[in-house]
């Protein structure tokens, strides 16, 4: 699979999130799916579970309605800084990844922190269309205690 595809489909991704295109999120995934945010904690003891879970695009959707409608936060954006990807293999089309990340939290009031660094683990493959897209997307972040509502998506 092209580098350069993988790279910009995550530079997308980045950009969605950071521009507050909150709906176009939701595109960027297969149908069925997997979306996951957890912690290195929890990926070195084994441990399955996530702070997020979803395994269909309707779920992400769901997820973006909720942010917009009903979850109440205080106001932030995110800025993300995405590394290069590594192709840790390729199967029957399909790419498995792993991507660096850092995530810089600005308040309404302009207060800037890193929120969380990590990395994605990602299985990547093309659409009906050609287009590249998530069939899975783990984040994996380093520390593991939040301060604040999860609610914008990794």
């Amino acid at each position: 699979m092209d580098l350069a595809r993988i790279v910009e489909l995550n530079a997308v991704y980045a950009r969605v999130i950071d521009t507050e295109q909150f709906e176009e999120w939701p595109k960027l995934f297969h149908d069925p799916c997997l979306y996951k945010l957890t912690t290195a904690d929890n990926v070195a003891k084994g441990l399955e579970s996530g702070l997020i879970y979803a395994d269909t695009r309707g779920m992400l959707e769901d997820r973006i309605s909720s942010l917009r409608k009903v979850n109440i936060y205080e106001s932030q954006r995110y800025r993300h800084i995405v590394g290069l990807p590594v192709v840790l293999g390729e199967q029957d089309g399909e790419a498995e990844t792993e991507t660096p990340f850092l995530i810089v939290r600005i308040m309404r009031e302009g207060q800037m922190d890193v929120f969380a660094t990590g990395c994605y683990r990602d299985k990547i493959k093309p659409d009906t269309s050609g287009a590249l897209r998530f069939s899975q997307r783990i984040v994996v972040c380093d520390g593991r205690r939040f301060d604040t509502l999860v609610a914008i998506p990794f």
